[in-house]
């Protein structure tokens, strides 16, 4: 089969700048967070539910989740990324289904959670790539410009 025509792969992006970009993240989802959860909390103490805690964290896991998923199906890029010229693909650069956004997202939130070991495994994966991006046949890429 001839790739004449055909534009070259983006490259994968060092893992420099994607840590770089998580630093980003970390940073605007603690303010969107902080804020949300303030919200969220006044309102379920209001409504007198003694469920304030889990109504908390719910609603801040529902929030954060819809971001990534909205961003990353859209268009491949959260605001980090898109300052950093990252895009999120699969392996043969097409955008993401919702099943494997679905998949990415939920095998981070473990990784991360779990001491951060996604991003320990990116030290020694031949690619450097975040371990749920190994598992899920997605990686991150430089765009244009960057």
């Amino acid at each position: 089969m001839s790739t004449a025509g055909l534009p070259a792969p983006a490259p994968s992006a060092t893992l420099l700048r994607r840590l770089l970009s998580l630093v980003y993240e970390a940073l605007l989802l603690t303010a969107v967070v902080l804020l949300s959860g303030g919200v969220a909390t006044v309102t379920a103490e209001a409504l007198g539910t003694g469920y304030t805690r889990m109504l908390t964290q719910t609603s801040l896991l529902m929030l954060c989740s819809a971001y990534f998923l909205s961003q990353w199906l859209r268009s491949g890029q959260t605001l980090p990324m898109k300052t950093w010229r990252l895009r999120l693909e699969t392996r043969d650069g097409r955008r993401l289904s919702a099943a494997t956004a679905l998949w990415r997202l939920f095998l981070a939130g473990i990784g991360y959670g779990a001491g951060g070991i996604t991003v320990l495994w990116a030290l020694f994966d031949r690619d450097r790539q975040f371990m749920h991006d190994r598992l899920c046949g997605t990686r991150i890429v430089t765009t244009a410009g960057g």
